[in-house]
């Protein structure tokens, strides 16, 4: 119970070189210790919790709870706060029990504060039409509708609403320290609030703003950082003189080493230094490090940014109003760019300069490479790429949230009805081009670019074994623990569980879904069926967790378009000639792969190994670096890979072998 402080109390403060405007308006708590207050200067309302307890700081420096050095108006202090050496003052804020305040200029809350909720980035298009108002809670799904819907006036509407109505009840004239949180040897603090746990450690400043932070994963911001009109989602990590503004930033990002960035969002495991951002939508898993790199008005997610990788989206007529896409999964080589508009195919690499506005998409694990000013594309080639399947292997296991509470629906899966539907397409589309010019040309134009006619049968090859490897899996792992009594006991197995999943397929900020399950949400959303951004929230995580039973529906009707038969006439024989059609695409994928590794370990690779030596020291040197290449891990991994799936098929065919 809080009660007014008395008279003896007054005075053994005062002794202490304590002063408060009017001693009538400061309550405490029992039990109350003069002696844990020195030099603090009090005015308006101010509640003292008890100030009881110790902290223990690094090196083993141990500090008494209490107030010393400070100036507090309006302020509400909990149990066991330390609070030491206030520069300016503190104002308007509840500081929760177990917070640690030190060498602070100035914390101050104004009347009518929302802490960044509401605050609209301009993403994509620097000069607006695709503002996203963030919240604490923002998805990569709600973003991706926020912005890219925008020809559908009523959701924007909506969800602008839906925000507006968080952001007024979130309003308060008075900010939060939260629980156990440390704030020291930080600059100014205007109208932010710091959730619990959180770790505020040498901030030069921070304005308008909201820590999402949480016990089981604190929001972490470090020496230097400038940020204003944001929010910071839990384990995020920003550090290191980074400057944000009107930026929201996803869990388990980390920007640091003087990176920069404005009007941009980073969603989950983002990581980000030294170079600069500017109107992005940077889905999960968008990496640059460097500081010559520079990512300007483009969607990208699972991305890997090379040094110096840049974009336009000015071309100097009506200003910065071009916008570009880089599907998922891409990776730009070092000093590659790219004139928007244009958009990159999935799982793409980007290699030099292109300025042809191109359109990848149905040509997904390509490369495009510049040579003399003009853009070469080699379609379908990275599906043998080692570092494009080292990457889809990693992902999870760089997953930093530590939050049970994940924001995001991410979906790590290199073969989708996604990818898959746009090889199809790519098929289609490379026949198309060898029409147009014969089989005997040796290349060929499509939008601009060059495609050699090696290059455009080979492609068309890498499709073939991708479609055919995950066609055949989706068989196989539907058939997968049961045991045959019948032909239609088989064909039962194969029926479709869920009703969607028909159609095309998107990707909605890291989330693979149908497009019409996308509509439906919409037009809840917009015919008031979803009323919160808790529903929101929960209609997201429905459609992801049914991710695979939805795939399962776009196979079948897919089905007879590539293997020339619908799953309910199959026989035991057509299921066993698709095990072997996947068995033979799995394997050469796989040996393409292992090919791939082996140029890691050729003599040109060894190249600086060894230099005081002859070529044997030179081998011996690089096996103790590198290791030797039948016992590197990703080549155990492809042989393992091809082991394991040939028991698998051959496992189902000795399942099916009492029915055939």
């Amino acid at each position: 119970m809080f009660r007014v402080i008395a008279a003896a109390e007054i005075a053994a403060l005062e002794s202490r070189r304590c002063t408060a405007s009017d001693w009538g308006m400061i309550t405490v708590e029992e039990p109350f210790v003069a002696d844990s207050y020195y030099n603090v200067s009090f005015s308006g309302a101010v509640r003292l919790g008890s100030a009881q307890g110790e902290f223990t700081l690094d090196g083993g420096v141990v500090r008494r709870a209490g107030i010393t050095d400070a100036t507090l108006h309006n302020v509400s202090v909990g149990r066991g706060v330390c609070i030491r050496n206030i520069r300016g003052y503190i104002a308007n804020y509840d500081i929760a029990d177990g917070a640690y305040i030190e060498n602070v200029d100035r914390m101050v809350t104004h009347p009518g504060a929302t802490f960044g909720i509401g605050t609209e980035v301009s993403v994509l298009n620097e000069t607006g039409g695709r503002e996203v108002p963030v919240y604490e809670r923002l998805s990569a799904q709600t973003a991706y509708i926020a912005a890219m819907y925008r020809h559908l006036p009523a959701l924007t509407s909506r969800i602008s609403e839906m925000v507006r109505a968080h952001a007024d009840g979130v309003r308060s004239d008075r900010g939060r320290v939260g629980v156990n949180a440390r704030v020291t040897d930080c600059g100014t603090m205007t109208d932010v609030w710091i959730g619990d746990y959180a770790r505020v450690e040498g901030a030069a400043s921070l304005s308008n703003g909201w820590l999402a932070s949480s016990e089981a994963d604190p929001v972490e911001v470090g020496r230097g950082v400038m940020a204003s009109e944001f929010v910071m989602a839990s384990g995020s990590k920003v550090s290191e003189g980074v400057v944000l503004r009107h930026v929201f930033v996803g869990q388990g990002t980390h920007l640091s080493h003087l990176f920069s960035a404005h009007d941009s969002l980073f969603f989950a495991n983002c990581a980000c230094e030294n170079g600069e951002a500017c109107a992005i939508f940077a889905g999960p898993y968008t990496v640059t490090m460097h500081k010559s790199s520079l990512l300007i008005a483009g969607m990208f997610s699972f991305l890997n940014a090379g040094s110096g990788s840049n974009q336009s989206n000015h071309m100097y007529k009506l200003g910065p109003i071009h916008q570009g896409v880089v599907e998922r999964g891409s990776k730009t080589t070092s000093d590659s760019y790219v004139l928007w508009p244009a958009r990159i195919g999935a799982f793409s690499l980007v290699m030099g300069r292109h300025v042809s506005h191109s359109d990848t998409s149905k040509l997904p694990f390509s490369y495009l490479i510049e040579r003399k000013g003009k853009t070469y594309l080699v379609p379908g080639v990275n599906l043998k790429s080692v570092g494009t399947i080292r990457d889809a292997r990693k992902w999870p296991h760089r997953d930093c949230r530590r939050d049970p509470d994940l924001l995001d629906q991410v979906n790590f899966n290199l073969l989708s009805p996604y990818t898959i539907s746009r090889m199809m397409a790519g098929i289609e589309v490379l026949d198309a081009v060898e029409a147009v010019s014969g089989p005997t040309a040796e290349r060929y134009t499509w939008q601009g670019m060059t495609i050699e006619a090696r290059a455009l049968r080979k492609g068309r090859g890498y499709y073939s074994m991708a479609i055919d490897k995950f066609m055949g899996n989706s068989v196989i792992k539907r058939l997968e623990g049961a045991a045959f009594e019948s032909v239609d006991d088989m064909r039962r197995r194969l029926r479709p569980t869920a009703p969607s999943g028909a159609g095309e397929w998107v990707d909605i900020g890291g989330m693979l879904a149908p497009k019409s399950e996308i509509s439906a949400l919409i037009r809840d959303l917009i015919e008031h069926r979803i009323d919160t951004l808790d529903e929101l929230e929960s209609r997201f995580r429905s459609i992801h967790a049914g991710y695979y039973d939805m795939e399962w529906t776009w196979v079948v009707e897919n089905f007879r378009r590539w293997w020339g038969k619908d799953t309910d006439a199959l026989t035991p024989d057509d299921v066993a000639a698709i095990v072997e059609r996947w068995r033979e695409s799995v394997v050469a994928l796989d040996r393409l792969l292992y090919d791939d590794a082996r140029k890691e370990f050729s003599l040109v690779s060894r190249t600086g190994f060894g230099v005081d030596g002859a070529e044997a020291r030179q081998q011996s040197d690089f096996e103790a670096v590198r290791g030797q290449f039948d016992a590197d891990p990703f080549v155990c991994m492809v042989l393992d890979h091809i082991d394991a799936k040939t028991r698998l098929g051959q496992e189902l065919l000795d399942r099916l072998a009492p029915i055939r």
